[in-house]
């Protein structure tokens, strides 16, 4: 994109510009914005900037030409001048109020990230005890469950976090965590009573649990299956119930989940081709929020589509095979750009939701990128308290290699939640 310097004497409303310092040494919120007032020349003045960097594609209007310069705009009375101080002082304190808002939603983050690799290292350590003590595995579960559903009731606003990336070998167990996560949240949108949520929680959590059962050689197969491999394939629901009844305190009303969840509306699905209402209603929420996560993660990667994408397919085309009702809910509950979804905002910035508030669908929280901020201190833009929108979702392969390696846009889209305020 092309981009110029032009002398601070030149601004005018209506340019796009970007200032040329750290994103701590100036009262704006960005350091790429469009300028709307003379107010705000005033301020870019006031730092002693001498140019700024001026995008004319973006811009709205010409600058200044030099020898035209309203010579006057620069004599300020005293009066002016105070008033300017005390317009940056306001900035500066919002600033710092946002500062200290990023800094606390980091602290929520990696509080939530420990939780969620709790979670995960409980999951993996119940999997490796199914076969040979099933008892304890599904007493175990039953408790990680429970303490999941209790934090999922006891607070009504809550956020939406991207987790870090899966390890390649674990991917079962990420899987299964995220459906799991997904499927108590679409539960909860729905008025489900904790009772049922706990039993849509377990049988999410172990639904791919006959995958044990199935040669890696087949799980991990990027090409197309062969016939003999597909009908394998087709067989873990019915080892996952299999393993499920070799303990006797796994719940009879979560096991449709484990036998159903590939089972589609329309009759076409396997292993027993049910159709419609045939369908155990939780198994029909379960198979939504699994295929949502089969699409973000194929076994070929190089057919992965992006957040916004799968949730947007599930809706278009997909109404026929899975629940109308838990398709149109897992919409509104996750948005229109979940997290994960790299996006572009209104300013032409680009950026990575990393979380989205249940409550305030249309206004998620994004990492910007920001070459002139190191990565690790990258501004996390609240929608809400923004003048900026989404325009478009964009798919991270095809993102200039500055920007993928800034935002670091996931391979494995993990979700977990958290109160806002906790």
């Amino acid at each position: 994109m092309t981009s110029i310097e032009l002398p601070t004497e030149c601004l005018t409303p209506g340019l796009y510009i970007k200032l040329p310092l750290q994103w701590t040494e100036h009262p704006f919120m960005l350091n790429h914005f469009k300028i709307k007032d003379n107010q705000q020349i005033r301020l870019i003045k006031n730092l002693g900037l001498k140019f700024v960097i001026l995008y004319p594609d973006k811009s709205d209007t010409h600058p200044l030409p030099k020898n035209t310069l309203n010579t006057e705009q620069d004599d300020i009375s005293e009066q002016e001048a105070r008033f300017i101080h005390k317009q940056a002082d306001k900035l500066w304190k919002e600033k710092q109020r946002r500062i200290e808002y990023l800094k606390n939603y980091k602290r929520n983050l990696n509080r939530c990230e420990k939780s969620f690799q709790r979670s995960l290292s409980k999951l993996r350590a119940i999997s490796q005890k199914i076969k040979n003590r099933p008892v304890t595995a599904f007493a175990d579960a039953k408790e990680l469950v429970n303490d999941m559903v209790e934090a999922l009731l006891d607070n009504d606003n809550l956020v939406l976090h991207l987790m870090s990336d899966a390890k390649e070998s674990e991917d079962i167990y990420y899987h299964s965590l995220n459906v799991a996560v997904l499927s108590m949240l679409l539960a909860k949108s729905n008025g489900m009573p904790a009772s049922d949520i706990k039993t849509i929680a377990l049988g999410a959590l172990f639904h791919d649990i006959g995958k044990q059962k199935i040669p890696t050689h087949i799980l991990r197969k990027i090409t197309a299956l062969t016939e003999p491999e597909t009908n394998f394939l087709k067989l873990h629901p019915k080892y996952s119930l299999e393993l499920a009844e070799l303990g006797e305190n796994f719940p009879d009303a979560a096991k449709p989940i484990l036998s159903q969840h590939h089972e589609l509306m329309d009759g076409s699905g396997y292993p027993l081709g049910l159709q419609g209402h045939q369908i155990n209603r939780f198994a029909q929420l379960v198979a939504v929020v699994n295929a949502y996560d089969n699409l973000c993660h194929p076994m070929d990667p190089g057919k992965a589509k992006i957040p916004y994408s799968a949730l947007s397919y599930l809706f278009k085309h997909k109404k026929g095979q899975y629940s109308e009702e838990f398709i149109a809910l897992m919409v509104r509950m996750m948005g229109v750009y979940p997290p994960g979804s790299v996006v572009q905002l209104s300013n032409q910035q680009v950026g990575m939701v990393i979380s989205v508030n249940a409550k305030r669908l249309l206004y998620p929280n994004i990492l910007i990128y920001d070459p002139s901020v190191p990565s690790n201190e990258a501004p996390v833009l609240d929608l809400e308290q923004s003048e900026l929108t989404i325009e478009r979702a964009l798919h991270p392969q095809k993102l200039p290699e500055p920007i993928r390696q800034y935002l670091n846009p996931r391979a494995r889209i993990s979700y977990y939640f958290e109160p806002e305020n906790g």
